[in-house]
């Protein structure tokens, strides 16, 4: 299954009947013109011609959407791969120049990328635990030089960074996706470019303007809802944040909405009445829908480094996030903290933001996150 399939498979199941009572419906016309046609006896060659051209184009148009799909697939790549140069020389330009004229991996290696992986923002927890993986390796001659060395780091970041992270799946209509961070993380504008996706998946998406504590908040999401084409369920400003999403839930339902996403307040961690707030909205929220919200996103923004681990562990402690939107890549080498943030916290990263652009940010996938990052290495700045 794709990372969106759950929202389809009711709208499939409904595609699904509709066809078979069309079928049902053109069964008798059908069967009336296979009977026409055994009573033809010839066939046009210039009818026979046209047919085999009408295949060949249409075997041509199949073709097409495979071969765009790669394209867009490479772009998105090659963004991603751009993006994320300046975390890529931290780690992987530092590790290169750690190996510099060495042929064997000697304790003093081993101190230096301890101290490379620490600067880079993967923590001290996690940088231990991958330094003892390979030092445990070296003892047992599995791994024997840098070269060695630099596949086997690579494959580690892929390991730790490859949990589970589609989104979870219900049959509930509407999904419910609650959006949390703090205020300067890129809360709403991944608000807007998360409706822009659910949108290309042919699903029908609501926001709701749950961060009411700052009337500028509402209108940015007013404009972003404009500009992607949802409606926006709203108040003014200083009302109950648990009562403007609640009425979003209720108006997705009476209007078979797919999707509601729902904006909170920028809160800081250590703020106890803005967390009990979001506790709130959850216990209305499930009131309503027993199994919702099905997600709890929690924006952080890569360019906080190790402020980012802390703001998530407590939110996952207060309201239990399901994972992570981490925005910003673009702008700093502190990206390391991505690994910090699943291998301490083991909290999926979903999505990763990396430009400004509607189309950058895209579901996490662990593997091309390393290839980019290792692939990169050669035209990255290694520089903080």
């Amino acid at each position: 299954m794709g990372f969106f399939d759950i929202f389809k498979k009711k709208k499939n199941d409904e595609d699904i009947e509709e066809t078979e009572i069309y079928e049902e419906k053109n069964v008798s016309e059908s069967e009336r013109e296979s009977e026409s046609e055994s009573e033809s006896v010839s066939v046009s060659v210039s009818g026979s011609k046209s047919e085999s051209k009408n295949k060949s184009e249409k075997e041509v148009q199949s073709k097409k959407p495979v071969e765009e799909e790669k394209v867009k697939k490479s772009g998105v790549f090659g963004r991603l791969k751009k993006s994320i140069s300046k975390t890529s020389g931290k780690i992987v330009g530092g590790m290169e120049t750690i190996f510099v004229g060495k042929k064997e991996i000697d304790e003093e290696l081993l101190e230096e990328l301890e101290e490379l992986f620490v600067t880079s923002d993967m923590g001290v927890s996690t940088t231990m635990k991958i330094i003892e993986d390979i030092r445990s390796d070296v003892s047992r001659k599995i791994l024997k030089n840098p070269e060695e060395l630099k596949k086997a780091l690579k494959e580690k970041l892929i390991s730790i960074l490859s949990m589970e992270n589609e989104l979870v799946k219900t049959e509930d209509t509407p999904y419910i996706i609650l959006v949390t961070g703090v205020n300067g993380a890129g809360k709403t504008t991944s608000i807007a470019k998360l409706a822009k996706m659910f949108k290309e998946q042919n699903m029908s998406v609501m926001l709701a303007a749950g961060d009411t504590f700052r009337a500028a908040a509402i209108e940015q999401l007013e404009i972003w809802g404009e500009r992607v084409g949802v409606p926006v369920v709203k108040q003014k400003a200083g009302s109950d944040s648990a009562a403007v999403i609640y009425d979003a839930v209720l108006s997705a339902k009476s209007k078979n909405i797919d999707v509601v996403i729902a904006d909170t307040a920028g809160r800081l961690h250590t703020k106890e009445n803005l967390m009990n707030e979001l506790k709130k909205i959850k216990r209305v929220i499930h009131k309503e829908m027993p199994d919702a919200p099905h997600e709890i996103l929690l924006v952080l923004d890569a360019t906080s480094g190790q402020n980012a681990v802390s703001q998530a562990k407590a939110f996952q402690s207060e309201i239990g996030a399901t994972g992570v939107v981490l925005t910003k890549l673009d702008g700093t080498a502190k990206g390391g903290v991505i690994v910090g943030i699943v291998d301490e916290l083991k909290i999926p990263v979903k999505f990763i933001g990396f430009g400004e652009g509607m189309e950058d940010l895209k579901p996490f996938d662990a593997r091309e996150f390393v290839e980019a990052l290792f692939g990169a290495e050669k035209n990255a700045d290694n520089n903080n």
